[in-house]
């Protein structure tokens, strides 16, 4: 049976429409940019994107990130002939994604040779070796924890990344590259295995230190390789990946929690994903809601601890570890203790003007802010009264409003009732500053989803 001449042409311009609306939906291949103010001046280009392009609609919604905490010790030179296997953990799943590697804190040209992605095989092993030596920069031995899966893949996940539609790319100094969409069905709170292959020296190595994860290494490219034996070597380090993003169509944006190490999970089984931004990604999975933990050990609102790991101040990297991460629709900030145990810092007005100015950075991007009040660290060896002093004043200064949109009182749901300066015996990790498991646990549980869902701002 003929069709007539107008269905014909009526079905090409269908056609036509379909390939511009995935032009659009791929179009932003790859780009660099330094939101930091390191390196070179920033670039950011579009390109067309090849065969990887996804064919499901939806938006990029950031599922895993992490904040690049400064320069890796030890590894001047980067890592050249190795292959670096990042072990990440996703919050909500989708039908592509996609990888964000940083040269932020290098000094030179970071040349990937090759790069790939892939779902973790549970259970698998396969890096049964000690150390390898890594020529320019150390590789630590921790040990996989009991029931942690290894380097191995999900057989038939492996996927080549490109950028640009090549398989590799170099990223300049202080800027960033956002590779090419891949068609692979990401799973909910799932482990993927993001692999780069260095081939030359590439200067300091822009790194997450607090992990709590084991990630491998394995000398030569093994990018591809879907066995984990050649992967030898072991850190508890994420090395150049910031960002992961899916595809999603039933995705509704990410939350981003921002702050230092009990954010980043310090205290928390290592390999359990028991940080408080995971166990709130469970809770938000149900909803479609993703979560980002942007928090660094060490890091302070007011200085600067680049150098040993710690991050640039909350005010510098807001910008670029939350405003500019995908699909962003509120923030939780937790952040201050650092300036009073390691800034010493005296002056409450001065932590509380600095929390206001991140709440209106996120407030310029149409972002509601949730803030934490500051917990107790009574027994730290940090304590001092005077330091105590200052918590309580900026705590008062954030439940009595006009600091953020909303509040979760993080302080009231660990301290101790009898000892109101301390963490609840239940919920400290030992140190008397870090929350346990079950600290976690409890700050994830006391935030109301209803306020991470609103969607506007709040007039302060």
């Amino acid at each position: 049976m003929t069709r007539p001449r107008g269905s014909a042409l009526l079905g090409a311009l269908i056609g036509v429409a379909a390939l511009v609306g995935a032009a659009t939906v791929s179009g932003l291949g790859f780009g660099y940019g330094s939101s930091s103010g390191h390196g070179s001046g920033a670039f950011q280009g579009r390109t067309s994107v090849g065969r990887a392009a996804p064919a499901s609609a939806g938006a990029w919604t950031g599922t895993w990130a992490a904040a690049p905490g400064g320069p890796e010790p030890g590894a001047p030179h980067g890592y050249p002939g190795r292959s670096l296997r990042n072990v990440v953990h996703t919050s909500i799943g989708g039908t592509s994604v996609r990888i964000t590697l940083s040269n932020r804190y290098g000094t030179g040209d970071l040349r990937i040779g090759h790069a790939s992605v892939a779902l973790r095989g549970p259970g698998a092993g396969g890096a049964t070796g000690g150390t390898t030596g890594a020529g320019t920069g150390a590789v630590d031995a921790a040990a996989t924890t009991p029931g942690e899966g290894g380097a191995a893949a999900v057989p038939g996940t492996m996927r080549r990344v490109t950028f640009g539609r090549s398989p590799a790319v170099t990223v300049p100094p202080g800027g960033q590259v956002v590779s090419d969409p891949v068609r692979l069905r990401v799973p909910s709170g799932g482990d993927l295995l993001v692999t780069v292959y260095t081939p030359a020296a590439g200067g300091p190595v822009t790194y997450h230190r607090y992990a709590l994860q084991t990630s491998y290494v394995a000398r030569g490219d093994r990018t591809e390789d879907t066995g984990g034996r050649a992967y030898t070597g072991r850190t508890t380090n994420w090395r150049y990946l910031t960002a992961v993003d899916v595809l999603a169509a039933d995705a509704r944006g990410a939350v981003v929690t921002f702050g230092d190490s009990i954010t980043d999970g310090v205290g928390s089984r290592p390999g359990a994903n028991h940080r408080w931004p995971d166990d709130l990604a469970v809770r938000l999975r149900d909803r479609h809601i993703g979560v980002l933990n942007e928090g660094i050990g060490g890091n302070r609102l007011l200085g600067s601890g680049v150098r040993r790991g710690k991050g640039e101040s909350g005010l510098v990297r807001f910008r670029g570890d939350v405003l500019d991460r995908a699909g962003v629709r509120a923030v939780v900030v937790d952040l201050g203790i650092n300036d009073i145990l390691a800034g010493r810092e005296r002056d409450p007005g001065r932590i509380v003007g600095a929390l206001k100015e991140l709440t209106a950075q996120a407030h310029g991007r149409g972002l509601r802010v949730i803030g934490s009040t500051l917990t107790p660290f009574g027994g730290y060896s940090g304590y001092t009264t005077a330091g105590e002093r200052v918590r309580q004043q900026v705590n008062a200064a954030i439940r009595a409003g006009g600091v953020f949109d909303d509040v979760v009182d993080f302080d009231r749901a660990l301290r101790d009732p009898h000892a109101p300066d301390r963490l609840s015996p239940a919920y400290d990790s030992g140190d008397h500053l870090h929350p346990s498991d079950a600290g976690y646990r409890v700050m994830a549980r006391t935030l109301d989803l209803g306020v991470l869902e609103a969607r506007s701002p709040t007039q302060l």
